[in-house]
C-alpha cells in the first residue's frame, strides 16, 4: 500500500487545550463577548446577550492587551451566528466560486494564505480556542481579504451551519493527536467526525489533511478509507516535492525547519454513479 509508514521515526504530539466559560458569565476583564457588527446582526432566533453564543459567546480568554478594542476591530470577519448562513453562505458574501472549510485554523496563517490565492471562492476557517481565533481575525484584517470569514464552533455541529453539498474542500491541519486509545472520538478524523462532513460535503468534495504525528496520520488513512473515501493523493513527506503551491502553517513551518516529516493526505467524497 502506498501510504504504509512503517518504520518511520515516532513524531511527538502536542496536544492544544481548549477551557470553554461556564454559562451566564458576565463582561470582565477575563471574559469577552463577541462582537456583533452590523454586517454580522444576530438572528432573530439568536441567544440573548448574557448567554453563551451557540458554543461561543462568552469565552475564556488569555490575558491579551485591548483585548475588547482588538476583537471590535475585527468583528466583521466573525460571523456570530453561521446557522442564519446556512446554504446561502456564498450568495451571502458574493463570492462566485467554492466553498472552503479549514477547521483549526490556529492563528491564520494558512487560511490568510488560501484566501489570497483563491480570491473568487469563500474560505471559513473554524477555531474555538478565542485568543488563537483572535490573533487569526487580525491577520486577515491586516490582509484586507474579503473572501475570509471566521466562526467560533465545535467541527461536530457544523452541520448546523453548512447545508448538505454546499461545502467543496476541508483543510485539517495539525489537527490535536488526542494520542491515548480513550479519546480516539476527540480526532477530527474519528468516523463521528466524518459523518459530520459528509453531510456538508458535495459529491467529489475533498478532506485534504496535514499533520506532523505519523499515528494520527495512520488513523486517519484508516479511517477514511473504511468510510468509503477514495484516497487521492497520500505522502509520507510532502516538502520533499517542492510543490510551490503548497501553503504553510505556522506549525508546518516551525517542524520542517526541525526536520520533521509533514504527512499529507487527500480523500475525496464519492461522486454517485449517476453523476459520473
Amino acid at each position: 500500500m502506498p501510504w504504509q509508514t512503517a518504520g518511520l521515526p515516532a513524531v511527538s504530539a502536542h496536544p492544544r487545550n481548549c477551557n470553554p466559560a461556564p454559562a451566564g458569565l458576565i463582561l470582565t476583564k477575563r471574559y469577552v463577548k463577541i462582537i456583533r457588527s452590523p454586517q454580522n446582526p444576530p438572528a432573530a432566533n439568536a441567544d440573548p446577550p448574557g448567554r453563551i453564543l451557540s458554543e461561543l459567546l462568552f469565552m475564556r480568554m488569555r490575558k491579551k492587551k485591548n483585548l475588547i478594542p482588538r476583537m471590535a476591530a475585527c468583528g466583521d470577519l466573525l460571523v456570530t451566528d453561521p446557522a442564519s448562513l446556512r446554504g446561502t453562505w456564498r450568495q451571502h458574501f458574493e463570492k462566485s466560486g467554492k466553498l472552503y472549510l479549514e477547521i483549526g485554523c490556529g492563528k491564520g496563517q494558512f487560511a490568510v494564505g488560501t484566501a489570497a490565492r483563491c480570491p473568487d471562492d469563500l474560505l471559513v476557517a473554524v477555531e474555538k480556542t478565542p485568543d488563537v481565533l483572535l490573533l487569526a481575525m487580525e491577520k486577515a484584517r491586516d490582509a484586507g481579504l474579503e473572501n475570509l470569514r471566521f466562526i467560533g464552533t465545535d467541527a461536530a455541529t457544523l452541520g448546523d451551519a453548512f447545508a448538505p453539498d454546499e461545502v467543496s474542500r476541508i483543510y485539517l491541519n495539525f489537527s490535536d493527536p488526542w494520542p491515548p486509545k480513550n479519546r480516539a472520538k476527540r480526532r477530527l478524523t474519528h468516523p463521528n467526525f466524518l459523518r459530520v462532513y459528509d453531510g456538508i460535503l458535495c459529491p467529489g468534495g475533498e478532506i485534504r489533511m496535514k499533520t506532523d504525528n505519523r499515528a494520527l496520520f495512520e488513523f486517519s488513512l484508516c479511517q477514511l478509507s473504511q468510510f468509503g473515501y477514495p484516497l487521492l493523493d497520500v505522502s509520507i513527506d510532502l516538502h520533499a516535492r517542492q510543490d510551490p503551491d503548497n501553503v504553510m502553517t505556522e506549525y508546518e513551518q516551525r517542524f520542517s525547519a526541525q526536520g520533521m516529516p509533514i504527512y499529507y493526505l487527500c480523500a475525496q467524497k464519492p461522486v454517485p454513479t449517476a453523476e459520473l
